[in-house]
């Protein structure tokens, strides 16, 4: 980015919208827009994947018992509620991925401030808020179809201005799923995408640190990190105590003025 502030701000834009239903992909693209970022698709997604990292680094930092019951689990070589758990996660990550493989060019394109879309893809986050927020809290644990389908969510969800978080844990509570879990679940769910996305860009060649702002990318690295541990352990309350409606009324008002300003200059 350009300078050290604009770094910053961008850090603390994805580290509290990648996990509170918002949308960080939707948020960092208004928010280059109205910061005047002018770098070509490829430079501006660098730092957006660069942004993703940190948050899915502080996922791990928050649900690091978790995860370690997991890897234990898994390395019984024995099949449990670990193992299914890890099962339903890969279930999950088939829609996105595919989705990635297919269409990563196009989607790549979508990140350049296209403000109409944000706006639009907002108001759809809102929606689903709305309505996940009036859903009966269950004790039902996530199934491998309900895997399968938050999946396509979270596939739905590589377009700017829809909340990751957002439609993940809507689409698993309206299918009766527990709060509690559908959050867990959802934050979970997104690690190995990400870190298997920035794998493949780095080993392909398509992230290139040679004329990238390294002071910048870092510190808005650690400020999305430090924001995302935050915003992590705020989100898994208030998805228990169903808060999700002043975020959906949050996404519906930011929606419509994305679409207004755009039409206006």
């Amino acid at each position: 980015m350009n300078n050290i502030l604009d770094s910053i701000i961008l850090g603390l834009i994805q580290g509290l919208t990648e996990f509170l239903p918002v949308s960080s992909s939707g948020h960092l693209e208004l928010a280059k827009a109205i910061l005047g970022d002018t770098q070509v698709p490829e430079q501006s997604l660098l730092f957006t994947v660069v942004l993703h990292f940190a948050t899915a680094l502080s996922t791990i930092v928050v649900f690091r018992k978790d995860i370690l019951s997991l890897i234990k689990g898994a390395l019984t070589f024995k099949w449990n509620d670990d193992l299914s758990f890890i099962a339903k996660i890969i279930v999950s990550m088939i829609p996105a991925a595919i989705i990635g493989v297919l269409f990563e060019s196009e989607l790549e394109q979508l990140f350049g401030g296209q403000v109409v879309l944000v706006g639009f893809m907002l108001i759809i986050t809102g929606l689903l808020l709305y309505l996940a927020d009036r859903a009966k809290n269950t004790g039902k644990p996530v199934s491998f179809g309900n895997a399968f389908v938050i999946g396509i969510s979270q596939a739905i969800a590589l377009l700017p201005g829809i909340s990751r978080s957002g439609a993940t844990i809507s689409t698993s509570v309206l299918l009766g799923n527990d709060k509690t879990k559908a959050a867990r679940f959802s934050f979970l769910m997104v690690v190995p995408l990400i870190l298997g996305k920035i794998a493949k860009d780095i080993m392909g060649g398509e992230l290139s640190f040679h004329t990238a702002n390294i002071t910048g990318l870092t510190i808005g690295f650690i400020t999305a990190f430090i924001a995302g541990l935050f915003a992590c352990t705020w989100m898994i309350t208030l998805v228990k105590k169903s808060k999700l409606s002043y975020f959906a009324v949050y996404c519906f008002v930011v929606g419509v003025i994305a679409i207004g300003v755009s039409f206006l200059y």
